[in-house]
C-alpha cells in the first residue's frame, strides 16, 4: 500500500526520541499492548492525548464479556456475537475472540484488576442485551472501565515505562520503502517534551479509540475525535465499515440541545431487570424481540426511536424503581450518583432515556493479528475493525477485544523482530513533501460537523439526508482546500483545528459508506431502504483515501473479510 503523501499542516518536528514500538493510546488495548510490549523487551513509548486514564476506557460501566460462568462456552457466546453482528461479523475473528479471552481476562486479573465477587468468592456475572448467559464481569457495581483503566496505569507506571501524555499524534511516518517509522506528535503544557515532535519507530500500535464526537451528543469523551482512523487514511491504510455506529439506546436525556458527552445508563441496568417504557408506562419492547429489552442494542435503539417518532416525544423512560435504594447503591452508584446530579433520582422515578453515539464497530481494517495495510502499522480497539463486531457490537465484547487483540498484535511484531533484522532498527523516515497538504479546518468547523452528522446520519438515516449531509460536508471540504490551493492559507495549526480536521476526514468517510449501503442492517437504519438485503449487501465496504484528497469507495465481493495482504509485502 502507497502513502498518499497527506499529513496535516504542522510546524517541522522539533525533537525525536527512537523506540521498538509506539502505542498511541491508553485505554484497555494500548496499555495492554505496551505491559505485553515491554515484557517481551521490546522498548515501548506509550503516546497519549490526555493523561493516561482519561481515554474512552475508563468510562465504560457494564463490563467485559467472557466465557467464565458454569455452563458457558465460548461457542455459545460465538452464537451471541454472530447474532449481534447481523451477517457481517468475520468468525474467525470472532473464534480468536471467544476462545483467547478468557485467559485473557486472566491475565487481566493477575496484572492487578479486582473484579466484584459473588458470596461464594467466583466472579459475579451479570447479562446485557444480546447476551443468553450471564458472563459480564464488572468492578464497582458499575465501573468496571475505570478498575480497568486503575490497575493498567498503575503497571505502566510500576514499570518505569516511558509515558508521552497530552500529546496528539498527527500522522504517520514512512521509510523510503514505505514501512511505518514512526509519528509525529504535538505535546500540549509542560514536560520533558513540548510542541511538535517525533518517535521513531519500526512498529506502530493505534490504539486512539472512537470518534463520538463526530455526533452533537455521544457517550464518548472530548478526546474521541477519530485522530487515529484520520492518520492512518492519510498514511494510506483502507477502513472497513464505517457507517455501522453503535448508538447506545440507554443514554440519560438531558434536553434536545444537549451536545457533548452525555452520561451513559448501561445496559446492566436492564440486564439487572428494568423496564422500558413510555410516558404511560407500557413496555413497548415487549414482543418486539424475544429478549424485549435485552435484545441486542440496534434492536433496542430502532425500538426506541419508533416510539418516540409515534408518540412526538424527545425521549422514553428506563424504570427500575422495584430495584429499590439498596440495590441502586450498591450495584449502580455510578449511574445513581449521575442521576442525581442531573436531578432525577432512579429510586423513586423512571428515567429519562434516548440513544446516542456509542461505539464504532468499524474502523481501521486489520487482519487477526491487527496488521493494517500499512506494512508496520497496527490498531486494536475501537479504532480498528478486524471483523469480530460486523454490523453491531455486541455488549461488552469491546473491552475484550482490546484485550485479545492488543496480545496477538505484541505476539507479531516480536515474531517479526525475531525473523527479519531490517525490523530490529530504528528507521529513518523520508521527507514527506509539502503537497500534496491536508488543508486545516477552523474550530468552529467541529461544531458544524456534528450538526451536520447528527441531522443526516444519526440513528436514523436515508438517501436524502445522507445527500444533505455529503453536500455540507464537502462544502466545508471545498472551502479549505481551495483556499490551500489558490493561496496557501489554511487555518492556524493547533489542536482544535486539527481535532476539526481529522473530524471532517471520518465524517466524509462514514457518510460515503452510509450513501453506499442501501439497506437497513444492524446499527445502520436506512428509513428508505427499510429491509435487510443479504443477496446484494452481506459485504464490506472499504474506503481509502486518494493523493487528491478525494475518496476511493468500493464493496467486496462477499461477506469474507477481506485480507490486508501484507503477506505479499513481506516475501
Amino acid at each position: 500500500m502507497t502513502s498518499t503523501g497527506i499529513r496535516l499542516h504542522a510546524p517541522a518536528p522539533g525533537w525525536n526520541i527512537d523506540a521498538d514500538v509506539v502505542v498511541v493510546g491508553s485505554g484497555v488495548a494500548g496499555l495492554t499492548a505496551a505491559l505485553r510490549c515491554e515484557s517481551a523487551g521490546l522498548t515501548t513509548v506509550v503516546v497519549t492525548k490526555a493523561r493516561l486514564d482519561d481515554g474512552s476506557t475508563r468510562w465504560a460501566q457494564g463490563g467485559i464479556a467472557a466465557a467464565l460462568g458454569e455452563g458457558d462456552t465460548p461457542e455459545q457466546h460465538l452464537d451471541d456475537t454472530l447474532v449481534a453482528g447481523a451477517g457481517l461479523c468475520d468468525e474467525d475473528a470472532v473464534r480468536i475472540l471467544v476462545t483467547e479471552g478468557p485467559d485473557a481476562v486472566r491475565r487481566l486479573i493477575a496484572t492487578g484488576a479486582h473484579f466484584d465477587e459473588s458470596e461464594e468468592g467466583g466472579l459475579e456475572l451479570t447479562r446485557e442485551g444480546g447476551h443468553h448467559r450471564r458472563r459480564i464481569a464488572h468492578a464497582g457495581g458499575d465501573a468496571t472501565g475505570a478498575e480497568i483503566s486503575r490497575a493498567l496505569v498503575e503497571a505502566v507506571r510500576a514499570r518505569g515505562m516511558r509515558t508521552i501524555e497530552n500529546a496528539l499524534v498527527l500522522d504517520l511516518l514512512t521509510d523510503a520503502e514505505g514501512r511505518t517509522a514512526g509519528v509525529t506528535l504535538h505535546v500540549m503544557g509542560e514536560g520533558q517534551h513540548d510542541g511538535v515532535g517525533a518517535v521513531h519507530a519500526p512498529a506502530v500500535v493505534l490504539a486512539t479509540g472512537g470518534m463520538g464526537q463526530v455526533f452533537s451528543a455521544t457517550t464518548n469523551p472530548s478526546v474521541s475525535t477519530g485522530d487515529g482512523v484520520a492518520l492512518a487514511l492519510r498514511a494510506g491504510a483502507e477502513v472497513s465499515d464505517l457507517e455501522f455506529v453503535q448508538f447506545h439506546p440507554t443514554v440519560l436525556f438531558l434536553g434536545a440541545d444537549a451536545e457533548g458527552q452525555q452520561p451513559l445508563v448501561s445496559e446492566a441496568v436492564r440486564g439487572e431487570g428494568a423496564h422500558l417504557v413510555d410516558a404511560d408506562g407500557v413496555r413497548f419492547m415487549v414482543g418486539q424481540h424475544e429478549l424485549a429489552e435485552l435484545a441486542p442494542r440496534d434492536i433496542v435503539a430502532k425500538g426506541i426511536m419508533r416510539r418516540m417518532q409515534e408518540q412526538d416525544v424527545e425521549h422514553m423512560f428506563l424504570d427500575a424503581r422495584h430495584f429499590g435504594a439498596a440495590m441502586w447503591e450498591h450495584r449502580f452508584p455510578t449511574i445513581l450518583a449521575a442521576c442525581r446530579a442531573h436531578g432525577i433520582d432512579p429510586v423513586t422515578e423512571p428515567v429519562p432515556v434516548a440513544p446516542a453515539a456509542h461505539y464504532a464497530s468499524g474502523g481501521v481494517r486489520t487482519d487477526s493479528r491487527g496488521r493494517t495495510t500499512v506494512p508496520g502499522l497496527y490498531a486494536c480497539g475501537e479504532v480498528a475493525c478486524t471483523g469480530v463486531h460486523g454490523a453491531n457490537r455486541l455488549a461488552s465484547n469491546s473491552l475484550l477485544e482490546g484485550l485479545v487483540y492488543a496480545e496477538r498484535i505484541v505476539t507479531d511484531i516480536a515474531a517479526s523482530r525475531a525473523g527479519d533484522a531490517l525490523h530490529a532498527r530504528v528507521p529513518a523516515p523520508v521527507e514527506h513533501p509539502e503537497r500534496p497538504a491536508h488543508p486545516l479546518l477552523a474550530p468552529e468547523a467541529r461544531f458544524a460537523i456534528q450538526r451536520v452528522m447528527t441531522d443526516g446520519a444519526g440513528v436514523l438515516r436515508s438517501a436524502e439526508s445522507l445527500e444533505k449531509a455529503a453536500d455540507q460536508l464537502q462544502r466545508l471540504h471545498s472551502e479549505a482546500r481551495d483556499a490551500l490551493d489558490e493561496n496557501g492559507k489554511t487555518a492556524e495549526p493547533g489542536v482544535d483545528t486539527w481535532e476539526a480536521t481529522n473530524l471532517l476526514c471520518v465524517a466524509r468517510v462514514l457518510v460515503a459508506a452510509a450513501r453506499q449501503r442501501e439497506e437497513t442492517r444492524g446499527c445502520h437504519w436506512r428509513d428508505d431502504h427499510a429491509d435487510r438485503d443479504d443477496a446484494n449487501w452481506r459485504r464490506h465496504i472499504v474506503v481509502r483515501l486518494n493523493p487528491d484528497r478525494t475518496l476511493a469507495v468500493h464493496t467486496t465481493d462477499t461477506a469474507d473479510f477481506p485480507p490486508t495482504r501484507q503477506h505479499h509485502q513481506e516475501q
